[in-house]
């Protein structure tokens, strides 16, 4: 088994914005997922660095319906879009994702977990 590493853009969502151009930039996003080390949770790491870890079926039921674990929200935004909210003790983080990005990772996710018949 091997580990997944994906990178997305995303758009920060917040109402603390100092313009409209600071809240619809976008800014990278790395997913990780070790089967080897953690088989049943998702890395995310947002710039600066601010990394969250949480379970793998929250990150695919949140692609479906509105879903937390404490500090982190996950729900869908529209067709095409997610929402991740982190909550930590220096505020909170509010990103918008393709669903398309996330569904791709999930997906390799599954395959990096499952062992190669020989």
């Amino acid at each position: 088994m091997h580990a997944v590493e994906q990178y997305a853009r995303a758009h920060i969502v917040t109402d603390t914005a100092d313009s409209l151009d600071d809240e619809h930039r976008a800014v990278p996003v790395a997913l990780r997922y070790d089967p080897d080390t953690d088989p049943r949770r998702v890395h995310v790491t947002l710039p600066g660095p601010h990394e969250w870890t949480f379970e793998r079926e929250l990150l695919e039921q949140g692609l479906r319906v509105p879903v937390d674990s404490g500090e982190v929200r996950i729900w869908p935004c529209g067709r095409v879009q997610a929402v991740l909210e982190f909550h930590s003790t220096q505020g909170v983080a509010v990103v918008q994702l393709d669903t398309k990005a996330l569904m791709r990772f999930l997906r390799r996710t599954y395959m990096a977990a499952t062992p190669v018949a020989h």
